[in-house]
């Protein structure tokens, strides 16, 4: 489902205008991103759980060439489903 289909999913579900779900969503996103900057983790209780991870240097190897490189250290975003969603999709 892309961006523009959840919106109009969602407008159509509560009953209101797509520019008003599309302000809404685009503050929940911001707030996720907020939430993981500051405090690393953003519970949505039976939904699931998004966290920032820190991944450490490590070495790899470029594929054209076959030589070795160093991918450095970075922070990502990793989501873990919630009982709900799980049981949902089960």
């Amino acid at each position: 489902m892309s961006r523009t289909e959840l919106v109009e999913f969602a407008a159509a579900e509560a009953g209101v205008s797509k520019a008003e779900v599309g302000r809404v969503l685009d503050a929940l996103l911001k707030g996720i991103e907020t939430g993981l900057k500051k405090e690393g983790k953003v519970a949505l209780v039976g939904f699931g759980t998004f966290s920032a991870k820190k991944r450490p240097e490590r070495q790899g190897i470029n594929p054209l060439t076959k030589e070795s490189i160093k991918i450095p250290a970075k922070v990502v975003a990793s989501f873990k489903a919630g009982s709900k969603l799980k049981d949902a999709l089960n």
